[in-house]
């Protein structure tokens, strides 16, 4: 895969910016083999969202909602970060992706090796009881029967997610309105921007005079609305694509660097 006009405009902002924030979404992790909520083979044509994935349906009918959330538990159990994570994690570690925000509730960023991740609807790796409060690893409780109870109350047992009719997590709102509204480059990766809050972070931070690169295999809602750089194609194939450009880059910038210093002295 070679680099593009658009890839290489993407490569020159995000290689040269002070602090680059990801948005990462169900389409981050379409290459590990979890499927999308919505759209074409999404989980929402199986399940209807109201009966299975709102807080009230899950108080009034744990049962239920468990029939769905061990599905998602067992796809994700098998799942393994894709290249796209992986590159996120290098940009990271090269010093050029300050955050990662996701919508996702895998993990996989973390197990890709990124530091600084923000989940804005909580991890199903661990599940909480809905009576103590106590969390335990998903990996620990016995999916039959369902639903599960917390060995300590005999309370129901819920994945650590946010369902609807859920508030986002406090700390990781305001965490990455932080981020958000401190960097130069959004690159947004595998989302359709339909959802807010989540939504709207590109385009506060297009307002504060940020670029937002989009990936995606198709173009999205935001593509027309906040998009300033559109790179067609899947997350896995791209951001290698991408990292290995910005490392390139970055060397190169180094080089010339040191070259003016020695011609200096």
């Amino acid at each position: 895969m070679f680099a593009t006009e658009e890839v290489k405009r993407a490569v020159n902002k995000i290689a040269h910016a002070d602090k680059v924030t990801v948005l990462t979404g169900a389409g981050m992790s379409v290459g590990s083999g979890i499927m999308p909520f919505r759209g074409k083979g999404g989980l929402w044509e199986k399940y209807d969202p109201e009966e299975a994935a709102s807080i009230d349906s899950f108080n009034r009918d744990p049962r239920n909602s468990w029939g769905m959330l061990k599905e998602i538990l067992q796809v994700v159990a098998k799942a393994k970060p894709n290249p796209g994570h992986f590159s996120l994690a290098k940009l990271e570690a090269m010093g050029v992706v300050n955050s990662v925000i996701t919508q996702n509730i895998d993990g996989l960023h973390q197990e890709a090796g990124s530091k600084n991740v923000i989940e804005f609807h909580g991890n199903s790796r661990k599940v909480v009881c809905m009576g103590c409060r106590s969390q335990y690893p998903t990996t620990a409780i016995k999916l039959k029967p369902l639903p599960p109870y917390c060995p300590l109350c005999g309370g129901v047992l819920k994945p650590d997610v946010v369902f609807f009719g859920e508030s986002i997590p406090k700390a990781a709102l305001l965490q990455s309105q932080v981020e958000i509204s401190q960097c130069q480059v959004v690159l947004v990766v595998g989302t359709s921007g339909m959802v807010d809050p989540a939504a709207s972070l590109p385009e506060i931070a297009r307002k504060k005079g940020a670029l937002i690169v989009e990936v995606n295999p198709t173009r999205s809602h935001m593509t027309s609305m906040v998009t300033d750089v559109f790179l067609e194609g899947r997350s896995e194939q791209l951001l290698p694509l991408l990292a290995d450009e910005v490392e390139i880059t970055l060397r190169g910038k180094a080089s010339s660097q040191q070259m003016r210093s020695s011609q200096a002295e």
